[in-house]
């Protein structure tokens, strides 16, 4: 009996099917890519090809569906919003064929809707950024975000991902957004939430039965891909218990069912926790809990077939890194210029990196094991940076990584 899992370029994809696989549970690796980094790895079992959600959501759904519909496949796992959507939307079409340990669909909307989560956090004492619709959003005089309401925006049958606008309390470059234009952009009225002045990025990571917690992990962001943020790039395991309080109640206030990671900024003016959102899937660094000792997508099988086990905790402490990533990060140092954060200093975060990578030499992509992603990922790093007049390098790389 197999797995379908969405090879995405995410480290997620290759977390679950090296899980999976090293467990002798058959992989079938799906994607809308054939240059994914997961496609190389020797723990897939078959490779099949989906339409890409982005041209059409029913497309990518009939094609999980083809998939979910094979007496040898268990279950799917939702890796990014795309699944998220379809998975719980459709959720009575796939529960017809596979396990299905996700949420339902109101459910997983009152995740998406980072609105209506809020209100809902709120109810449940969860402490929240000063969040409200733009069109209710009326003192600029702070830094701000706007940002749109929906962690993916389905519209005209298509995924979508509307920018983020940071806004300047700065009297000297004050800018009043226009709403009108943001609306217009984004396809509908999106949030403004304040900024956590140097707030520490914190996730609690979970899988839920039924508003009951299966397994938790907690974890530091220490670096993104560029110094202003974004997905993470190296990240430790924690263990607070404030975090894991905060993101149960919430969670089982949700009644949730399935994985979700519950995104936290640490708040230095008042030394708490608050809440910036709610990813109703598995996240970009799940091989960092697998590293401390919880694996998430073999437990994920476990439910799928209702079996339920113990929480045996994790090694805190533990770090891991996307090699790739600490490349990027240390470019942006160099390139990219963000005028609400300080740029750090380039020597001493080169050898920030360094240290981490000696004393932490845990990785999402490179395994001695499997080293076939590792090389993908690379041949795919050098495609997408090296100048088009660099074909000599891209054919020199790609003869060294044996693609």
């Amino acid at each position: 009996m197999s797995v379908v899992v969405p090879a995405i370029a995410a480290g997620s994809s290759l977390a679950c099917i090296r899980s999976l696989g090293r467990k002798g549970i058959p992989v079938i690796a799906a994607s809308e890519s054939p240059e994914s980094p997961a496609f190389a790895s020797k723990y897939v079992d078959e490779r099949a090809s989906l339409p890409a959600p982005i041209d059409g959501i029913e497309g990518y759904r009939d094609g999980l569906l083809s998939l979910a519909e094979r007496p040898d496949v268990e279950t799917i796992v939702p890796l990014r919003e795309p699944e998220s959507y379809v998975l719980s939307k459709y959720r009575e079409r796939f529960a017809e064929h596979v396990g299905t340990p996700w949420p339902d669909f109101e459910t997983m909307e009152s995740a998406r809707d980072r609105n209506q989560l809020f209100q809902r956090a709120e109810e449940v004492g969860i402490p929240i950024p000063e969040t409200k619709l733009l069109t209710e959003w009326d003192d600029w005089r702070d830094d701000t975000v706007v940002k749109s309401r929906y962690t993916v925006l389905v519209r005209d049958n298509r995924t979508q991902y509307p920018g983020v606008r940071f806004v300047s309390g700065d009297p000297d470059e004050l800018d009043t957004p226009d709403e009108d234009r943001l609306i217009a952009e984004m396809g509908h009225v999106p949030i403004v939430q304040e900024c956590i002045p140097d707030g520490t990025e914190y996730g609690f990571f979970a899988l839920f039965d039924h508003g009951e917690p299966v397994v938790t992990f907690q974890h530091q962001r220490i670096r993104s891909y560029t110094y202003s943020g974004g997905a993470s790039v190296f990240r430790r395991a924690v263990s607070i218990p404030t975090l894991h309080e905060q993101g149960v109640r919430l969670l089982s206030a949700l009644d949730w069912h399935g994985p979700a990671m519950v995104e936290f900024r640490h708040d230095p003016r008042d030394g708490g926790f608050k809440l910036l959102e709610v990813n109703p899937r598995f996240w970009g660094s799940l091989q960092l809990g697998v590293h401390a000792g919880v694996d998430f997508p073999y437990r994920y099988y476990q439910l799928a077939n209702g079996v339920r086990k113990p929480d045996y905790g994790y090694t805190v402490g533990t770090g891991s890194h996307i090699l790739r990533g600490e490349l990027v990060y240390l470019v942006s140092l160099l390139r990219d210029d963000y005028d609400h954060v300080e740029r750090p200093s380039v020597p001493s975060a080169v050898a920030r990196v360094l240290f981490s990578l000696a004393t932490d030499p845990n990785f999402d992509y490179f395994s001695w094991d499997d080293p076939g992603p590792f090389r993908r990922d690379l041949t795919n790093l050098v495609g997408e940076y090296a100048p088009s007049k660099s074909a000599p390098l891209k054919r020199a790389v790609s003869a060294l990584v044996g693609k």
